[in-house]
């Protein structure tokens, strides 16, 4: 089994509505994303030859799911005020909100997924918090448990 894995990081801040402890507040992150996928043989001929995938096209999509998130704040529909929403807006802040809570283990999910919906044979998502915390979402050949 063959298995390249590109990484990325970005910033953000977020909170966990109804958590008590320090994580209910406002706060960031430096999260590293690494997306691994796998493959059980080579391309045989062509540019492509001797390589699962071109590293470029991984790295580039890989980038681009990534960026979206950075230097936002995210939060779970429905766990702000409209108003403190929208005077956010109004003052330029880059708000982004998502259909679940924003943890590790939730974005470990989406960024899976996300890269599977690419055509990529993803093999696993790891999702670091800080540099020591990581959450990791695979598949263990039954259905995911999406959102």
């Amino acid at each position: 089994m063959y298995i390249l894995k590109a990484e990325h990081s970005f910033d953000s801040a977020h909170f966990l509505a109804k958590y008590e402890g320090k994580c209910g507040n406002i706060h960031g992150h430096r999260w590293k994303v690494e997306i691994e996928i796998q493959s059980e043989a080579l391309v045989n001929g062509g540019q492509l030859d001797g390589m699962v995938i071109d590293f470029g096209d991984l790295k580039r999509d890989v980038k681009a799911m990534v960026d979206y998130y950075d230097h936002a704040l995210i939060i779970q529909k429905g766990t702000m005020r409209e108003e403190t929403l929208r005077c956010l807006r109004e003052d330029g802040f880059h708000i982004i909100e998502v259909n679940f809570r924003p943890t590790a283990e939730n974005f470990a999910f989406i960024f899976h997924e996300t890269m599977k919906n690419k055509g990529y044979n993803v093999k696993r998502a790891i999702v670091y918090e800080t540099p020591t915390n990581s959450a990791v979402y695979e598949e263990s050949g039954g259905n995911s448990s999406g959102f």
